[in-house]
């Protein structure tokens, strides 16, 4: 059954039309052929048993734009080892259906269109993808069950990490995960909140249920999800040896540092724990998170080398990289943020004209907001992301060197070996933070660290993003983790969140109130 309508134009470009014709074209024809094949593969692999599953892929059609391109959609509640081309709807860029199979014979059910399809188009619209896939995979169900109360699954250091786009072996992947619900048309609310809160993600999970997955085409899309599925069981199968896929070593998850003589081994734990019954040492904490500016790191090094890199490169950097998809999605989050502060009137705040006034023009409006910006330390996203993507051009070049300070790698290398995971949360964004401890001036040491928070999860001066963060490590109470801060707002916030706080006092550092009341260390060796 298929609708009959002209041909459509979105702001004057030519979009998909919508005729018998063209419904029964040959591109048509082939992306309906596709979904049945890879139904089949899927089946095979056990991520859509049960009729549970599907897929969906734009029809490809060079001489029509993407976000126009019609959409073939694999249908609910039908044996997808068993589908046939006729068996797929057809929708409009918007969702609309233009075309749904006829019945079958009983004992078929009438054909419904996937449940799932308003999450479909959700990454559809939000990401601009071109194929979507929705797994029931057992590996993507049951790694969200490992630990009920985690917001994220989160692995590194695995080989196929660099089968996700955006991410290399030394990296972090990072899942966002979402409750489930009665109906999965539910789940488009929190779905498309998670798509918003992690903008470099290509997957959500679903707990106790499965994993959406999108890319730029259904070849990105499938190569991913293999690669996801792959990453989840590798995870489940070194949770069942006991050991800790979150961290760079894959090392015991209650690792103790073996040392030969029980004086050695008070000296190591002294600081750390306690000594339990049968002579071995409990370590304090779990986890550690650390800030990076005055904690870490000295303030200066960000004042006034990397601030001032971003502001001096700024130009440059969009100059050469204008048309990158990365550039693009930058740009689009500045506009937004500008759209936003011109609303509120914020200082410095100008219009970022239309890219149809030229790419000049777009440039220096960019360059404008960005220094006013970086001049009012604002801790944004869209700044914080597009300084990340500067850096890291610099660290590239060598034009640039993390600094921390002289007792961090010790510290980092004694907390690992003793089985304490250890964190960085920073208002600046995950890939800064990476590139500031991989390129540091006592050389990589992202091996020490298990993973990178940033302000997706929350402000720093809040409660709520503390609790977030301790949800996400797993651990049984936050009092747990140890956090470890320059900034007093900050181990407040922390502090009311369960945490134990300290606060770093390095050269450099704000004036803190008098009696404040919490522990203060010039150097993590007394920690």
């Amino acid at each position: 059954m298929a609708a009959t309508l002209p041909l459509v134009a979105v702001n004057g470009v030519k979009a998909a039309t919508t005729t018998q014709a063209y419904l029964e074209s040959k591109p048509v024809q082939e992306t309906r052929r596709l979904i049945t094949d890879l139904c089949r593969q899927f089946y095979s692999l056990g991520w859509v048993g049960g009729t549970g599953g599907s897929i969906t892929i734009k029809v490809h059609d060079d001489s029509i734009p993407k976000p126009q391109q019609l959409i073939v959609m694999s249908p609910s509640g039908v044996q997808k080892e068993r589908m046939l081309q006729e068996d797929m709807y057809i929708l409009s860029p918007d969702g609309t259906i233009l075309s749904s199979p006829d019945p079958k014979p009983y004992p078929h059910k009438p054909p419904k269109c996937s449940d799932c399809a308003p999450l479909f188009m959700k990454a559809y619209q939000m990401h601009n993808a071109g194929a979507v896939i929705h797994s029931h995979g057992m590996e993507s169900c049951i790694v969200t069950m490992i630990n009920p109360g985690s917001k994220e699954f989160r692995i590194t250091h695995m080989e196929m990490i660099k089968g996700i786009q955006g991410h290399g072996y030394y990296d972090e992947l990072v899942v966002p995960i979402i409750e489930n619900t009665a109906h999965e048309r539910e789940l488009t609310d929190s779905l498309a909140a998670a798509i918003e809160a992690y903008p470099k993600s290509t997957a959500v999970l679903v707990r106790n249920h499965g994993i959406y997955v999108w890319g730029d085409s259904w070849i990105s899309a499938k190569t991913q999800a293999e690669c996801y599925h792959y990453l989840f069981d590798a995870a489940i199968r070194l949770h069942q040896m006991g050991l800790d896929w979150s961290t760079p070593t894959h090392g015991p998850i209650k690792a103790i540092k073996e040392v030969s003589s029980s004086d050695q081994k008070m000296t190591v734990f002294a600081k750390m724990g306690a000594m339990e019954s049968d002579g071995e040492m409990k370590p304090r904490w779990r986890c550690v998170v650390l800030d990076i500016e005055g904690t870490t790191t000295p303030i200066s090094f960000v004042t006034e080398i990397l601030f001032p890199y971003a502001r001096d490169n700024v130009k440059r950097h969009l100059s050469l990289t204008y048309e990158s998809s990365e550039t693009q999605d930058d740009i689009k989050l500045l506009r937004a943020q500008v759209e936003d502060d011109l609303e509120k009137g914020i200082a410095g705040a100008v219009p970022i004209p239309p890219d149809s006034e030229g790419k000049v023009e777009v440039i220096a409006a960019l360059v404008a907001n960005v220094e006013a910006m970086i001049k009012a330390d604002r801790k944004i996203t869209a700044l914080k992301q597009l300084q990340g993507h500067i850096w890291r051009t610099g660290f590239q070049n060598k034009e640039l060197v993390g600094i921390v300070f002289d007792d961090v790698p010790e510290a980092l290398e004694r907390w690992h070996s003793t089985g304490i995971r250890v964190y960085i949360y920073s208002s600046g964004s995950r890939l800064a933070q990476r590139l500031i401890f991989g390129n540091s001036n006592f050389g990589d040491l992202r091996k020490y660290l298990s993973g990178f928070f940033d302000t997706s999860v929350g402000n720093k001066r809040e409660p709520r993003s503390y609790v977030e963060i301790s949800e996400s490590v797993g651990v049984g109470h936050p009092a747990e983790i140890l956090f470890v801060t320059d900034v007093y707002q900050e181990a407040i916030a922390a502090k009311e969140a369960g945490l134990e706080v300290i606060i770093s006092v390095r050269p450099g550092n704000g004036r803190l109130p008098d009696n404040h009341g919490f522990r203060e260390v010039n150097s993590f060796s007394q920690i």
